[in-house]
């Protein structure tokens, strides 16, 4: 039996907005913090990025590059302390108006919402971050809108394990099949995919050369009318933006496909 749209589940670092590169900036002002010589520059930080979780990118940064650094005391509280720090300095540059929304982001939520979609975040990021970007990013409190709030620690395997999506799913008290999830990275795309969701994929400049086969569409962005989107992968052609009405025809397209 095929299902009815019900919920649009979105990503937010690099979704709903350009925040990765604002990511590593506070990463590189953290460390200096501490007085450590470690500077994350764009090819570093986008190899980086195949990791989820900013402690975990950390750990793995320690592992595969600086193998001759000894952390002191405490490694895993050393380590948390300076992602603590990192959260610090990104709250305050989102404060600053340093990170705009992508394109059509905030047009497709409030679209959403009037054509009675539930909404989710689904995200490996910190609870703050998500909520420093809502408080300074939208023209108003758009977070009492989303019934769902997955973000952070509340799993234990973080993308592109499904476990994520799953919390969601059932905080939602949904099917896979009555969602569509908005990513813009592989391990995003395969942790959606892994739950049994639907994905829009919408690239930008850390993630535009990862492999997303099994996406259902691949954009350049979500599109305004005055800024068309372009159909990267696909066979479903959204026009100039995305809206409900598409998300709904892409929906049922994926169903068939499934069928």
């Amino acid at each position: 039996m095929k299902s009815k749209l019900e919920a649009l589940l979105l990503d937010v670092d690099g979704t709903l907005a350009d925040t990765e590169e604002v990511h590593r900036q506070a990463f590189n002002l953290a460390f200096a913090r501490a007085g450590l010589d470690w500077v994350w520059g764009q090819d570093l930080y986008h190899d980086l990025l195949s990791v989820t979780g900013g402690k975990e990118r950390i750990r793995y940064f320690l592992d595969r590059d600086r193998p001759d650094v000894s952390l002191p005391g405490d490694a895993d509280a050393f380590i948390a302390q300076l992602h603590r720090s990192k959260t610090e300095f990104y709250v305050a540059m989102l404060a600053d108006g340093t990170v705009p929304l992508r394109p059509g982001i905030e047009r497709l939520i409030r679209d959403a919402k009037a054509h009675g979609l539930r909404l989710a975040i689904v995200t490996t990021t910190s609870p703050e971050n998500v909520t420093a970007l809502f408080e300074h990013s939208f023209g108003d409190n758009v977070a009492d809108w989303f019934d769902v709030i997955a973000a952070g620690g509340v799993v234990l395997n973080k993308k592109p394990a499904p476990d994520i999506y799953e919390y969601a799913l059932s905080e939602l008290g949904l099917d896979a099949g009555q969602c569509i999830a908005i990513e813009d990275s592989a391990n995003g795309l395969a942790s959606a995919r892994a739950a049994g969701v639907a994905t829009l994929i919408t690239v930008n400049r850390y993630t535009e050369d990862h492999d997303f086969a099994g996406a259902a569409v691949v954009l350049d962005h979500l599109g305004e009318p005055a800024l068309p989107c372009r159909m990267m992968q696909g066979d479903l052609q959204p026009g100039a933006f995305v809206d409900t009405i598409y998300l709904q025809r892409l929906h049922a397209h994926c169903q068939v496909a499934r069928a």
